[in-house]
């Protein structure tokens, strides 16, 4: 069996390599599968983007990102289901089912999280049958707590499975990240739950290291650098009935100052022979 069968690389890893870049050092190597951003898809062209991965071979596993539901201004709702259907029509036209949810963090003034969460249950109760129509899955990613105020106040695989399980598992389901849960001594009983509903829409890996960064965000260590035992959480994840790809998604900025080609043979390598 081929050891990169189910490796799929994100764009972001490699941020550095342009697409017809990227499309050709995973046929290279061996890499099947992408999961890519709406930013450069549309930089490059959305069609354009479409051809280039068929052509190549390879499988969309995921686009990111729709989400921020979490306003309180009418208009900016509106504008966010606006941009939400563009997102899901965007993950049609490239082939993938999934579309990465990143809910939304506070809104200015706001201290109320519960408020917060109840208002992506509404978003999502337009959003999921369009989506439906259109063979696209929303998949809810849980962000680590550090990003509850800015950037998600969906920080646990519990909360996001509360707020899936409002609609059937074929329309809205979970991101399985190990950077953001891997902390959470509730996630493997999550996982289990998720896997039993078929919630479990997308698997990504990325290693946990510090000190953080500033800023938090670039923090997602290579595979093997950091403090997740990953090999268990693979093994978890798949005991509860995952047999999709997984993603390695890193964003990181000392793996985006290396040439790109070699991030991602290093990945791609770590991945294959479960060096982490």
């Amino acid at each position: 069996m081929n050891p990169l069968s189910r490796f799929s690389i994100n764009q972001m890893t490699v941020k550095q390599l342009s697409l017809p870049e990227l499309a050709e050092a995973c046929v290279r190597l061996g890499v099947p599968a992408v999961g890519l951003w709406r930013e450069p898809v549309a930089e490059y062209g959305l069609d354009a983007t479409a051809k280039l991965v068929r052509d190549a071979g390879l499988a969309v596993t995921s686009l990111c990102r729709g989400g921020f539901l979490t306003a309180l201004d009418p208009a900016e709702r509106a504008r966010a289901l606006d941009d939400n259907r563009a997102a899901i029509d965007e993950a049609a036209t490239l082939g993938t089912d999934t579309l990465v949810m990143v809910s939304g963090g506070l809104p200015a003034g706001s201290r109320d999280l519960v408020a917060a969460r109840e208002r992506i249950a509404d978003a999502l109760a337009s959003l999921a049958p369009y989506a439906a129509e259109r063979g696209v899955r929303l998949a809810i990613e849980p962000l680590h707590p550090m990003f509850a105020s800015d950037r998600c106040v969906v920080s646990t695989l519990d909360q996001a499975l509360d707020l899936a399980e409002r609609f059937p598992a074929d329309q809205v389901g979970v991101v399985v990240d190990t950077y953001h849960i891997w902390w959470d001594d509730r996630a493997p009983a999550a996982v289990a739950r998720a896997g039993a509903a078929g919630r479990i829409h997308s698997f990504q890996l990325a290693d946990w290291t510090t000190p953080l960064p500033a800023g938090v965000l670039n923090g997602r260590g290579q595979l093997g650098d950091g403090a997740i035992d990953m090999r268990e959480w693979r093994e978890r994840v798949e005991s509860a009935g995952w047999t999709g790809f997984i993603e390695v998604e890193l964003f990181n900025d000392g793996l985006w100052a290396r040439d790109g080609m070699e991030v991602l043979e290093e990945a791609a390598g770590r991945f294959a022979s479960e060096a982490f």
